[in-house]
This record gives structure tokens, C-alpha cells and sequence, in this order.
């Protein structure tokens, strides 16, 4: 599968840097680089994008501020918001209209990759913990408000490396396991989410179920933070 990106972001070395780095991934390929939401919805009339890597801070403009243009226009290209910080309410207006994800600017190229794939298919990024973290502590949360059945440390381990965009392989790898173990242990995260895939249970994770599966980790020394910002 070919992606197509249009990345919109102020800073133009960071732009110009990100566009040099995903026209070398194979998949990817760069549509446009936008440095405010003028040449965006310039860019978005004579190019299609399956993704839009969208900063929140545009200097004199929200990033945010291009998911109504998009709704009006009705044009589909998922965003995900590349940001060095955003305020906690914005994070929450974000979902609530549209995007699928939000990675931070110090994240790994390779996180990054994980992104535009999760959200080129439609599907809800949840990579960073701090984000999991803002949005555990939200409440009014529509859905299901009943709590599920407590993970064990394995399920909780299994689900974190889920959330954080891992593979089988490599959360074997990470927990000194075997695949088969991992694949065991991901059926009865479905078996108590109700649910039948991974994108599910992360949409169930994050919305019903963050406060018992997400809120505590065994390591109290590497708890999430609970910003009422998100920076780096």
C-alpha cells in the first residue's frame, strides 16, 4: 500500500527534514509541504492525501482549525497531529472532531511509521503514553461506563505494548516471551474487552476501560506523567 502525505508545519527546516526523511521509506510517498493552512487547502484541490501530518502550533494559526475546512470541503485524508505540545482541552476537541492520532515531536522515526499506517487506515493512534495518560483522566467518556474484569501484570504488559504500536515480535522480545505466549495472552484482552481486533481493544482500552487497565503500572517509578499539557 502507497501513503500519501502532505505534511503542514511552520518550522520549515523541521518540515523540510520530515518530507527528505519519509520520501526515502518505501510506501510513502510526499504529496506536499504546507507551511500554513492557506497553502493546505491549496495543496488539498489539486493532490490527494490518504494522510495529513498536521502541527498544532501554525504561529498565527491553530493546526486544528483545518478539520472543519476538511469536514466543508468533505475531503477523507486521516490527520495526525505532529506537535511539540498542545494544551489538554485541544487533545480532547482533536478526537472529538476528527483526528486519529497525536505523536510528539521527539517520538522515533519509527513510531512515527507506526502512526501513518495506523492512521491511513483508519484507525485511532494512541502511541504516546503521555496522551494515553490526558485522556485517561477525561470523564463524561461516551460508552459503557461498567468496569471490566482487573489485568494481570502480563495482560497489562501485553496491552501497553499494544497501545504503544508493537508488534507481536517485538513485545515478545521486550518481555522475555515467546509469540505464541504474547498471541495467547492477547485473546483474553479480547475476551475481556468483548471485542475482536487489536484496533477494538484499543478503542475500548482508551475509552471504557482507562482507568483500571491504564491508570497504574507495576514500576511506580516509571508512572505516566498526568499533564494538563502535553510538550516535550
Amino acid at each position: 500500500m502507497n501513503i500519501r502525505i502532505l505534511i503542514v508545519d511552520d518550522h520549515s527546516l523541521f518540515r523540510e527534514s520530515l518530507g527528505r526523511m519519509l520520501q526515502a521509506e518505501p510506501g510513502f510517498t510526499l504529496v506536499g509541504e504546507c507551511k500554513n493552512l492557506t497553502e493546505a487547502l491549496a495543496a488539498l484541490t489539486s493532490v490527494e492525501a490518504d494522510v495529513i501530518l498536521l502541527d498544532y502550533d501554525l504561529g498565527i494559526e491553530l493546526g486544528t482549525t483545518l478539520l472543519a475546512v476538511l469536514k466543508k470541503h468533505q475531503l477523507h485524508a486521516s490527520v495526525l497531529i505532529v506537535t511539540a505540545g498542545m494544551p489538554s482541552e485541544e487533545v480532547f476537541r482533536g478526537f472529538d472532531e476528527g483526528v486519529l492520532g497525536i505523536l510528539l515531536k521527539h517520538s522515533s522515526l519509527d513510531q512515527l511509521k507506526a502512526a501513518i499506517r495506523t492512521v491511513a487506515a483508519g484507525e485511532r493512534w494512541m502511541g504516546d503514553s503521555s496522551v494515553r495518560a490526558l485522556l485517561s483522566t477525561r470523564s463524561g467518556i461516551p460508552g459503557d461506563s461498567q468496569t471490566a474484569r482487573p489485568l494481570t501484570s502480563k495482560q497489562s504488559d501485553v496491552m501497553r505494548g499494544i497501545l504503544d504500536g508493537l508488534t507481536n515480535k517485538e513485545i515478545a522480545y521486550n518481555l522475555k516471551s515467546s509469540e505464541t505466549s504474547v498471541k495467547a495472552v492477547i485473546q483474553e484482552l479480547f475476551q475481556k474487552a468483548g471485542v475482536r481486533t487489536r484496533s477494538q481493544l484499543v478503542r475500548i482500552a482508551i475509552e471504557k476501560h482507562s482507568s483500571d487497565w491504564l491508570g497504574k503500572r507495576r514500576n511506580p517509578d516509571t508512572s505516566w506523567p498526568q499533564p494538563s499539557t502535553i510538550d516535550i
